[in-house]
């Protein structure tokens, strides 16, 4: 259930979002969801990839600090109370949330959402006992 996101670490002055893109694009791989956080001095911009370990290998092999980490992409009903239920599931427990970015995904009525949790498992344990999706890897892999 848990999906692999690139965080790539820069300095945050114009022209680091779209190097690391750039060369990814130019070997042909696909980005299947971006965010960006930034920081006065530095930047991550985290990335899911279909084939993460070649995404890897070819930022390293250009200069560019990767950090692989392990995700949950969560499927969510596009609608007002889509979110909070989702949330519901893990209110009232020890998980907290790190970070959390929503992208689009083939399923019209639907949206997913990325987070890291302080505790995958548990959370992967406790959204699968309330019913909720997880997305596999092989989901995202498709264009």
């Amino acid at each position: 259930m848990k999906i692999t996101q690139l965080s790539v670490f820069a300095e945050n002055k114009p022209g680091y979002v779209i190097a690391p893109c750039r060369r990814l694009a130019d070997a042909g791989v696909h980005i299947r969801a971006v965010s960006l956080a930034e920081t006065q001095r530095f930047g991550v911009l985290r990335l899911i990839v279909a084939e993460w370990r070649s995404a890897v290998k070819l930022l390293e092999e250009a200069g560019f600090v990767v950090k692989p980490t392990e995700v949950l992409a969560i499927e969510v009903p596009d609608g007002p109370h889509g979110l909070s239920e989702l949330l519901a599931a893990v209110d009232q427990t020890a998980l907290n949330i790190e970070y959390m970015y929503a992208f689009p995904f083939g399923h019209s009525d639907k949206g997913i959402l990325v987070f890291q949790f302080t505790d995958m498992d548990a959370a992967i344990e406790r959204l699968q006992g309330a019913g909720v999706n997880l997305v596999a890897r092989e989901e995202l892999q498709e264009p």
